[in-house]
């Protein structure tokens, strides 16, 4: 019988007819308050669940006739203080969880349960204590305390012979466990998080079938027992955020696979016998601030696959033995103090994840002295070299490099790295890539911003999805990208010295171009070469300008359905200008212009905001245009109804000097923009969408979004004014190129 979700019935009938009834359910039956004694004769009734009953007060006291009921779930009733005290004759009980009640002590009959193997007790934040005879419980393979209140835990658990996991995460109120918790013979599981445990007894040293041991957020705790290199069989252990200064010897723990010290901020080192770990696969040391440097031993963990290092803020060495691990697949170490790989590094030849990026620092005290424990943050001007041997990591997928202040140019036998896909320099002081990058035929994304010394861009690989070159403001070529036939994404925003991006009229699936912040005759190069159908595959578009269509309508628009046309798009245009001169450290982190907003109104009332993409961050205070094109099944477009209004404006993010000028937001519908033939002969009345954009941005507007915004100029004042300036701003492009080419 299931009567779940039925939330006008507040007591469960006479079910004394229903002599044949095994299984009872009846969840989140929100008004649910008492349960008819009838129910506690059902001597068929193997299963009752009554989950989420937030306003059961009471179970029937009587349920001797319950013989047969293997599970009792009573989890989520929150206004249940008691259960029956002869839930003893349940005799065939095997789980009772009572997870999120209000139970506050558990009937002392309970240890009659012989047949009871799992009982969870999760979060019953008035139960105190457990009963004394709880160890009677012979069958038990599961206790499960987590965020209860209990503060002790009685010493008859020993007898417990059965118990497999023992759980007592965020027990806040224990402060001890009992000696004899080492006489649990066949416990696996020993989960502690978050526990008030001052003190971990070297009995457990005993548990030879412990296999997983968590002390994370132990904060009471500052030593671990020695008898833990006992723990034979054990294959995980987690630490963190526990203040213990060291490891005891743990070559012992042959069987550990798994080692995670997190946020240990007072662990000062790693013992040598760590590289006894002959099982270990994945070690975990992160958020460190005392760490300096790995033992040498580390080299004998011959079977690691995963070694995190992230945040180990001290940590400015690797051993030189790092190269015999010849299993690594993921080296993780971003923000430490290391600022050498080893000769060795490149013997790493399983390696496929390497990511080592650091936090860009602009300025570091001068008098800073660089010493063996001085931070990441200290080494940051350190200029840096990656070693001969890093281009025989051939199965190398990704690489994060972030920040790390390499300098020069970058060894050209890059094409080895065959398996790159990844590439993050960002923020580095190179001045060249090498041409060698071409040969890395998988790559998919290139990430170079903020290099600020490059100068060039050489031949680049045709797989690449996506180049971020934003702000490399001493960028001033590209080699011909045409054969990127598969780039989707662009982004060239404040490259202020960059005179050209040749082949950019071939990439037909480039779905993103940023150019805010480049220098307008680079920006109008570029534009003159974007006919309708890049415009139209573009969804975001950025350029200096400080115009928009006289045709988008400004502010907001209002939708109405239109008769077998259904709407295809909605595009958004925003002028926007920064203020670079009033300081906002989260507005010039950030890699796109925050807080500007669209969203649908409905009946007076927001259905629908969305963040607009607007990547690149002006460093200029020139205006700015952005162009955002969301296609249907976008839900700013897929959920209009008729009478909603789209509106934009800036959000309440706490970032600063970001002015919105203008918007206007232009509707596409069905046949708008799917005119696919020659439109030169059409007058912008039968023009589809791209190609008036393209009029107004690309080869045939007048330039006079970026020169003027004078309103006679923008209306038009001759054939004959309008063809002069046209010829004088053509000169003015043309020998602003030459003076760039030449210097």
């Amino acid at each position: 019988m299931n009567i779940s979700d039925c939330h006008k019935i507040s007591a469960i009938p006479d079910l004394s007819k229903h002599k044949m009834l095994e299984k009872l359910i009846a969840e989140r039956c929100s008004n649910l308050q008492r349960i008819h004694k009838t129910v506690g004769n059902l001597k068929t009734l193997r299963h009752l669940n009554l989950i989420d009953c937030r306003n059961l007060v009471e179970f029937p006291s009587e349920v001797s006739g319950l013989k047969n009921l293997e599970k009792l779930i009573l989890s989520g009733c929150a206004k249940l203080k008691q259960l029956p005290e002869d839930i003893g004759k349940m005799k065939s009980l095997q789980e009772l969880l009572l997870d999120e009640t209000a139970i506050e002590k558990l009937p002392s009959s309970i240890f009659r349960l012989t047949k009871l193997e799992r009982l969870s007790l999760n979060h019953c934040y008035s139960l105190k204590q457990l009963p004394g005879l709880v160890g009677n419980l012979s069958a038990l393979k599961e206790l499960s305390l987590n965020g209860s209140a209990v503060e002790e835990i009685p010493d008859s658990i020993k007898n417990l012979e059965n118990l497999h996991t023992l759980s007592l995460i965020w027990c806040k109120s224990l402060a001890a466990l009992p000696h004899s918790v080492g006489d649990l013979k066949s416990l696996a599981n020993l989960w502690l998080y978050g526990s008030a445990i001052e003190i971990v007894p070297e009995s457990i040293g005993f548990l030879y079938y412990l296999r997983s041991l968590s002390l994370g957020n132990c904060q009471q705790l500052t030593a671990l027992p020695v008898s833990i290199k006992g723990l034979a069989s054990l294959v995980e252990l987690q630490i963190e955020k526990v203040p213990i200064r060291s490891l005891p010897h743990v070559g012992a723990l042959k069987s550990l696979k798994t080692l995670e010290i997190r946020n240990c901020e007072r662990l000062g080192s790693l013992p040598d016998s760590i590289g006894e770990l002959l099982a270990l696969k994945t070690m975990t040391i992160t958020r460190n601030d005392a760490i300096t440097e790995l033992p040498e031993s580390v080299g004998e963990l011959l079977n690691l696959v995963i070694l995190r290092l992230t945040k180990c803020k001290r940590l400015h060495k690797l051993p030189d033995s790092i190269g015999k691990l010849k299993n690594l697949v993921h080296l993780l170490m971003e923000e430490t103090a290391v600022t050498v790989l080893p000769e060795t590094f490149g013997m790493l030849s399983s390696l496929m994840i390497l990511r080592m990026g650091k936090k860009p620092f602009c300025q570091v005290p001068q008098s800073t002295e660089i010493t063996e424990t001085a931070t990441y943050a200290e080494r940051e001007t350190i200029p840096i070299v990656l070693p001969s041997s890093f281009s025989e990591l051939s199965l190398l997928e990704e690489l994060n490099a972030h920040a790390w202040r390499i300098v020069g140019k970058i060894p050209d036998n890059f094409e080895k790295l065959s398996s790159l896909e990844f590439i993050d320099l960002g923020h580095n002081d190179f001045s060249h890539l090498p041409s060698s990058l071409k040969g890395l035929q998988i790559l998919k994304k290139l990430l170079i911003p903020h290099c600020k010394q490059l100068k060039a861009l050489p031949p680049l690989p045709s797989s690449l999805l996506e180049i971020n070159a934003a702000n490399c403001g001493a960028l001033e070529s590209m080699h011909n990208i045409s054969e990127l036939v598969f780039l989707r994404e662009l982004n060239l925003a404040n490259c202020m010295s960059l005179v050209d991006v040749q082949g950019v009229e071939c990439l037909r699936s480039l779905k993103m171009l940023h150019m805010v912040g480049c220098n307008v005759s680079c920006a109008s190069i570029v534009r003159r070469k974007l006919d309708k159908v890049a415009l139209k595959n573009l969804d975001n578009f950025s350029i200096p300008s400080n115009e928009m269509p006289s045709w988008f309508t400004p502010s907001e628009v209002h939708f109405s359905k239109l008769e077998n046309s259904e709407i295809k798009a909605v595009i958004i245009a925003i002028v926007v200008s920064v203020n670079c001169a009033e300081p906002d450290d989260l507005r010039d982190e950030l890699p796109v212009l925050a807080n500007i907003f669209a969203k649908i109104v409905r009946a007076n009332r927001p259905v629908f905001t969305t963040g607009m993409y607007l990547a690149g961050v002006p460093t200029t205070p020139e205006d700015q245009v952005y162009l955002c094109r969301y296609q249907d099944y976008h839900p700013l477009v897929s959920i209009l109804e008729d009478g909603d209004i789209i509106q934009v404006g800036l959000g309440n993010l706490p970032v600063t000097g970001i002015e919105l000028k203008k918007c206007g937001i232009h509707l596409v519908h069905e046949n708008d923009d799917d005119y696919e033939g020659n439109e030169k002969s059409l007058d912008e009345s039968q023009q589809s969408v791209s190609e008036r954009l393209t009029r107004f941005y690309g080869a045939s507007n007048r330039e006079n979004n970026i020169f003027s915004s004078n309103s006679a100029q923008e209306d038009g004042e001759g054939a004959g004014s309008d063809n002069f300036l046209s010829f004088v701003k053509e000169i003015f492009y043309a020998l602003k190129y030459l003076l760039f080419r030449r210097f």
